[in-house]
């Protein structure tokens, strides 16, 4: 959340350090997002000027995700994460760790007469069912956004009736990563038997009953707008929904490699230990028995997870796709391009770096999603990182809360909460 105003005389670019006025000593995750950020210049205390290497139509929507702040070069990271300040409609009041974060309506904020609210407060609980149990008990006004499963919605509804519950697809996919240099997985035929094994309908009935979605990389339609329609997702390897003729064929790949009823493939597959996570790693490894590979789940705590899979310290892993927004140039940049922190599984095919760079130069939207199209079929071919499903998820609100608006493909853009007041 942002705070109260302080105009900087320099600001900090999103994914950057603050040293000087070029990009350098870069520090975000995200920092892939910016590589065709030359410069960044600035002329008093309103005005920025982005200097790019080549046309970038798109980079606005990458600034306007939600994970793109602009903070004041004078303030450290560590002040920030203590006493955040920015330019939004509510300001930092206090941040009580396991317990709860307060805001105060920020009365300088840019936009007269916003926000309503006289201020916000954020429980923190870790439980899902908890958290939900303190909506149906009315302690809270509205659920965490997109954060109530399929089956938590079903008891809402059924114990208060008058809650009023938007259902929207995750952008974030559940996926297969496997480390293309870890033999024998450097055998891109091994890495396409085990695409050709999965279920993804079998995902999706058993964890989301039957509310996910099965696409590609790009988020599907209609909540997505770059996704392959179902036609052509079903041409890509392993997307067929005859999977006894996909097995069959995974099969024959093992059998050929020298694997077999009694010659199995031994693995361990690590994931971070929560249910969005390991619950299709449960799956995954239940499904990889039908083509000889036998898989020891491996749970990993959350602030091992991330550092594990960066090192590259795995073999097959279940992760869910880190998105901010439904945009080639935020998935593919960060997740797929050679040399991203965020890209697992080492992934790097020049010419796929080309078409990246293609696709995001490109300020026609249909020629782009016909780029964007291509570099899901090489990306399914590769099978370093088979995307499994996507999962819905819902908000659920009381009537009193008026003003809300969610968005569908971007779950960190509904929380300014600018526009909201309750009518009690």
């Amino acid at each position: 959340m942002t705070a109260s105003r302080s105009p900087p005389p320099t600001s900090n670019v999103p994914g950057t350090s603050c040293e000087g006025r070029r990009r350098r000593n870069c520090v975000s995750t995200r920092k892939a997002w910016y590589r065709n950020l030359d410069e960044v210049t600035t002329k008093g205390d309103d005005e920025v000027t982005f200097h790019l290497k080549r046309p970038q139509p798109y980079l606005l929507v990458l600034l306007a995700s939600g994970v793109s702040p602009v903070y004041p070069c004078h303030v450290s990271p560590a002040q920030m994460r203590q006493h955040p300040i920015g330019t939004g409609p509510f300001k930092f009041v206090e941040y009580k760790p396991n317990e709860s974060v307060r805001l105060t309506r920020n009365p300088d904020y840019w936009k007269p007469g916003r926000p309503y609210l006289d201020g916000l407060e954020f429980p923190i609980v870790a439980s899902v069912a908890t958290r939900n149990l303190m909506f149906i008990a009315d302690n809270v006004d509205m659920t965490l956004s997109y954060g109530v499963s399929m089956p938590l919605l079903r008891d809402i509804k059924s114990q208060v009736s008058e809650a009023i519950c938007t259902t929207t697809t995750d952008n974030g996919a559940r996926n297969l990563i496997i480390n293309p240099v870890k033999p024998p997985f450097d055998n891109a035929e091994l890495r396409r038997a085990v695409s050709l094994t999965l279920d993804r309908k079998a995902f999706v009935d058993i964890l989301v009953e039957g509310q996910g979605l099965i696409g590609g990389v790009m988020q599907p339609p209609l909540d997505g707008i770059w996704g392959l329609p179902a036609e052509k997702l079903a041409e890509l390897p392993g997307y067929d929904p005859d999977v006894a003729k996909n097995r069959a064929e995974a099969r024959a790949i093992m059998e050929k490699l020298g694997y077999g009823p009694n010659k199995r493939l031994g693995v361990t597959v690590s994931t971070r230990n929560t249910a969005g996570y390991r619950d299709p790693a449960v799956i995954a490894i239940d499904q990889m028995k039908e083509i000889y590979i036998d898989g020891t789940l491996e749970p990993i705590e959350t602030a091992n997870w991330f550092p594990k899979v960066i090192r590259k310290d795995y073999t097959i892993g279940v992760n869910v796709s880190e998105t901010a927004v439904d945009d080639p140039d935020q998935m593919l940049y960060e997740n797929y391009a050679c040399g991203s922190d965020r890209n697992y599984t080492g992934y790097c095919d020049k010419e796929v770096d080309a078409l990246i760079d293609r696709q995001s130069s490109e300020p026609d939207p249909e020629k782009r999603r016909q780029l964007v199209w291509e570099i899901e079929r090489r990306l399914a071919r590769d099978a370093s990182r088979p995307i499994i499903f996507y999962t819905r998820a819902a908000t659920c609100w009381r009537p009193r809360v008026k003003g809300l608006n969610l968005v569908v493909n971007s779950v960190f853009n509904g929380w300014r909460f600018e526009d909201v007041w309750l009518d009690k």
